[in-house]
């Protein structure tokens, strides 16, 4: 069974302690601590050391969302060294602005794709200059950015079908037309299952919506359903996947 968990920034926002507490008693065997703001990351490295995380198949380290060219080269280079620790890293690409800086951490890095109102890092064209950089990068596909992007899923599937082998995470959650993350609706998990089949079956899935104790599983057990590996084989439309579009962009 692929690892499932969540982000701690969507159970707590900046409070990892208590999200790792609300996991302790969950199904969950997948991790993403998260530094999506600049100013949470030194107190979340200051805590790594003293956490306990042995019950987590899969762990993964959110990057800083926003930090200017000065800041750059710390900021990765204290990356590596949660790299380092067996994280994996996602980066947001529209927030790059020297990418060498990230070549360092080799496949330990993963790059997601973005939502609808971000510049860049949104499509395959829009991805291509990032992993032409860095070709040891990984990828983190963000479903709900994809499916806020283009809701037939068209993109999704060209994003699932070009960076396949490199496909190590998945972010699950619906994202509104305000790109806040919410919980999978019935509608979205439909448009998930679309694409399930071509997505690795060892990637691991974290959600992004956020939700109580009580309403964890649930949300888990609604997400290992749509991105099953053979939820998606009846309603991919064959090899063109969403819709029927098979031929993928130059």
């Amino acid at each position: 069974m692929r690892p499932i968990g969540y982000s701690t920034g969507a159970l707590a926002l900046s409070d990892v302690e208590r999200a790792l507490a609300m996991l302790a008693g969950s199904s969950a065997t997948a991790v993403e601590l998260s530094a999506l703001r600049l100013s949470e990351l030194r107190p979340l490295l200051g805590l790594l050391g003293s956490l306990d995380l042995t019950r987590y198949q899969a762990l993964s380290f959110h990057a800083p969302s926003r930090f200017d060219a000065a800041e750059e080269r710390a900021v990765a280079d204290a990356m590596a060294e949660v790299a380092a620790r067996g994280f994996r890293i996602i980066l947001h690409p529209d927030t790059v602005h020297d990418l060498g800086a990230w070549r360092q951490l080799g496949g330990m890095l993963a790059i997601e794709n973005m939502d609808k109102r971000k510049r860049t890092g949104r499509t395959v064209e829009e991805l291509r200059p990032f992993f032409d950089a860095l070709p040891d990068a990984s990828f983190c596909f963000d479903i709900g950015h994809a499916h806020q992007v283009d809701r037939t899923m068209t993109e999704a599937y060209f994003l699932v079908e070009e960076h396949r082998p490199r496909l190590a995470q998945l972010h699950v959650s619906e994202v509104n037309a305000g790109s806040r993350h919410d919980a999978v609706s019935q509608s979205a998990a439909h448009a998930f299952q679309r694409v399930a089949a071509h997505i690795p079956g060892d990637a691991a899935l974290i959600l992004e919506a956020p939700a109580t104790l009580e309403e964890m599983e649930r949300q888990m057990e609604i997400a290992r359903a749509a991105l099953s590996t053979s939820a998606g084989a009846g309603g991919a439309g064959g090899a063109g996947g969403a819709g029927g579009a098979g031929k993928r962009p130059a």
